[in-house]
């Protein structure tokens, strides 16, 4: 049966891994970029309209204001919509969800190994400690690219241009400037980055103090007369 203290530091790596895949499932549900262009009909003199886009990871919306027609809300599912395309764009966006489905696959073996050494005394591997630093890295590092990833895909390359494009067919649209507004969605990675370098830690302070404590342990033997240690 693990000490008192294993069983706390390790239950309390689980739970705050828990709360980091909460935090990740409810970003991937909302809102994560707003992009808003300049916009007019094809042939106009000046730049006299908006389109804005609010991009999540699975779903989208279209706001248009008189460009191409006023005030009409597109709703769209952005994989598919992008799959009409098939251009970088899509990887891009492709590649971000396949790693945040690692996250979370990951964060689950993190919280598995988490709860089974707190309820026995494995050995040191992938089992042990070793398993939780291994998924909590790997969590915590793939979410990192995520946030890069996300970021260069809404801000390098053009793939709010091709959403509209393919919202909108048929429709002659110049296309100005754009400025790019991340959302919430895309913030709570950073929570969810710091929990599970959190749960790391927690293991980390754990091996330590048992470590501390059987150098202490053994200590008195090692300082004991050599008359005292051949008896």
């Amino acid at each position: 049966m693990p000490s008192r203290t294993k069983i706390l530091h390790f239950i309390s790596s689980a739970l705050v891994t828990s709360v980091s895949v909460g935090i990740l499932g409810f970003a991937i549900s909302t809102q994560w970029a707003k992009v808003e262009m300049q916009c007019a009909m094809e042939g106009s003199i000046s730049l006299n309209g908006s389109a804005e886009i609010i991009l999540g990871i699975f779903n989208g919306t279209l706001i248009r204001s008189s460009c191409p027609s006023f005030g009409n809300n597109d709703v769209f599912q952005v994989i598919p919509t992008l799959a009409e395309i098939g251009t970088t764009p899509l990887v891009l966006h492709i590649l971000v969800v396949c790693l945040l489905v690692l996250c979370l696959v990951f964060s689950a073996g993190s919280i598995l190994i988490s709860l089974y050494n707190s309820l026995s005394n494995p050995y040191e591997t992938y089992m042990g400690p070793v398993g939780v630093y291994t998924c909590s890295s790997i969590s915590a590092c793939v979410s990192l690219l995520v946030l890069i990833l996300f970021v260069v895909n809404v801000s390098v390359t053009n793939i709010v241009n091709n959403l509209i494009t393919v919202i909108v067919p048929g429709i002659p649209i110049e296309l100005g400037e754009k400025s790019v507004q991340m959302m919430i969605g895309y913030y709570l990675v950073i929570p969810y980055m710091v929990l599970t370098v959190l749960a790391i830690v927690l293991i980390y302070m754990y091996q330590h103090a048992a470590y501390t404590h059987r150098r202490e342990q053994e200590r008195p033997t090692e300082d004991a007369p050599k008359e005292i240690m051949m008896y």
